[in-house]
């Protein structure tokens, strides 16, 4: 689900547009625009796992649970709005959200991305197909960027604040700023866009409060223009097979 807590997984598969289930849930406003962090950290505070048919979803302040499938094969349809996309979602079973708007403290609904329903990346950058991600099909990070950060800071941070879909081990610290190509195991991926980090890295993920760490930090060595960047947006070429411990061969 797009902006709640995510889960480590020891193989995945990618599909026509990013890993497998990755950001295909997202929560909507009564207006249809998408929620994040960004406006609500209280959705840090939502962390998912996944389950024998679908995920659970666990609010890790009281222990609440709820059961979700990996996918919805129908329901009523929302026009919703994602950044400067319009996208076209089926939403929950209103019980769901019920649970969510309690969690949240303000009325939400769930809606899933279903296979009909296609938005495509910033064509400035790439022109391939893309879940309910900000906006592209994966982002990567390498270990040793995040070891860099937190040798600076005084309380160091969880490469989970930063929400990437592939850490990268060895090498040296941002590595990735430079790759325009590599493989990983059998799939080659396109370093298209550095990312620009939002609030959202300050956010502690087990109680939702906001600090001012590790933003300030980063920004006094990691600020382009007017933005602090962190990670690499990325492409791929075509589905496949992904596994912790693939290795990583740069490729021009």
């Amino acid at each position: 689900m797009k902006s709640l807590g995510g889960f480590a997984v020891q193989q995945v598969r990618l599909t026509d547009r990013g890993l497998e289930h990755d950001r295909r849930w997202m929560l909507v406003d009564p207006q249809g625009s998408f929620l994040s962090q960004r406006e609500c950290p209280e959705m840090a505070c939502l962390h998912t796992a996944p389950a024998a048919a679908g995920f659970t979803v666990t609010d890790v302040r009281n222990g609440s649970v709820l059961h979700l499938p990996w996918e919805l094969e129908s329901g009523p349809s929302v026009h919703a709005q994602m950044w400067n996309d319009a996208v076209d979602l089926l939403l929950a079973d209103h019980g769901v959200n019920g649970w969510y708007s309690e969690a949240l403290q303000r009325p939400v609904r769930l809606a899933f991305m279903p296979q009909r329903t296609v938005r495509i990346t910033d064509r400035t950058y790439a022109e391939v197909r893309v879940a309910l991600n900000d906006a592209f099909p994966a982002l990567v990070i390498s270990q040793a960027s995040l070891d860099d950060l937190n040798a600076r800071l005084s309380t160091p941070v969880p490469m989970e604040r930063f929400r990437p879909n592939l850490v990268i081990a060895g090498g040296a610290a941002f590595q990735e700023d430079t790759w325009r190509t590599v493989r990983i195991g059998p799939v080659r991926f396109h370093l298209v866009k550095p990312c620009a980090r939002c609030v959202i890295p300050n956010t502690d993920q087990r109680t939702g409060v906001r600090l001012k760490e590790p933003l300030r930090t980063l920004a006094s060595y990691r600020t382009v223009g007017n933005k602090v960047l962190f990670g690499m947006n990325a492409t791929f070429d075509a589905p496949g097979p992904l596994h912790v411990g693939d290795p990583v061969t740069y490729d021009g």
